[in-house]
């Protein structure tokens, strides 16, 4: 039962996964991401970890979705655009190069690096010891995780700045313009 229950929502996860990408229509991505929190949140319920599925659905498919529709419906992303006109020129060589070169970086750190990526440490261990649960997953999440922290970290300031750049329209003799109180 646990197997089927697994691929049902993993199949959801991947589709709404796809949706979101594929998706050109940022309210109908911003409802795929849903079903895939959704998803998530059954999966996780698959594991016995009811906490993490009531989070994931209070704070992800509720208050975090419904900021990012706010968002959408606030910036005005949902009006077609030439997507063939780039405001800035050169951007989409850059970004290729960009996630080429952080391509290559993740390759060359998890290859010169200690990193097992086939035989992971064993993180579903029971905690014990005298300190509080909250301490040991702060140290484990500090030091043997510290990479992958600083990463969502800078993936998340990314965001926030694509999202400043993105609210911006260029005017017509090229200088950028507020997207507030337009129409």
């Amino acid at each position: 039962m646990e197997t089927a229950v697994f691929i049902v929502c993993a199949a959801i996860v991947l589709a709404g996964a796809l949706g979101v990408v594929l998706s050109r229509n940022p309210v109908h991505a911003a409802l795929s991401l849903v079903g895939t929190l959704f998803g998530v949140a059954v999966l996780f319920l698959n594991l016995e970890a009811h906490f993490l599925a009531a989070v994931q659905i209070i704070v992800y498919a509720g208050a975090i979705v419904v900021l990012f529709l706010f968002v959408i419906m606030l910036l005005g992303v949902d009006r077609l655009e030439d997507l063939s006109v780039e405001p800035i020129t050169g951007q989409r060589a850059l970004a290729a190069l960009v996630g080429v070169g952080t391509f290559g970086l993740l390759v060359a750190f998890l290859l010169a690096g200690d990193v097992s990526v086939i035989n992971p440490p064993d993180t579903a261990a029971e905690i014990t010891g005298q300190s509080s649960n909250l301490r040991r997953i702060a140290d484990v999440l500090f030091t043997d995780y510290v990479y992958a922290f600083e990463a969502t970290a800078a993936l998340l300031t990314i965001s926030v700045v694509g999202a400043v750049v993105m609210s911006r329209r260029m005017t017509r003799d090229g200088g950028a313009q507020e997207n507030a109180g337009e129409d």
